[in-house]
């Protein structure tokens, strides 16, 4: 089916699929910390200065 190059494309398939499942978790990582962050921030008191405009302050 894949021919004389297949250990080529089989290898060239794993890479893609290593390097996408490491972009995924790094996203999810840098959400989960970015979420944490604003967390904290907010557990601090410190709002976004357009918080204020929206409820009308």
């Amino acid at each position: 089916m894949l021919g004389e190059h297949a250990s080529f494309i089989l290898a060239a398939y794993a890479g893609s699929a290593a390097v996408l499942a490491a972009l995924v978790a790094w996203i999810m990582l840098d959400g989960r910390a970015v979420r944490r962050s604003l967390d904290e921030m907010d557990a601090r008191g410190v709002r976004r200065r357009s918080a204020g405009r929206e409820e009308g302050q």
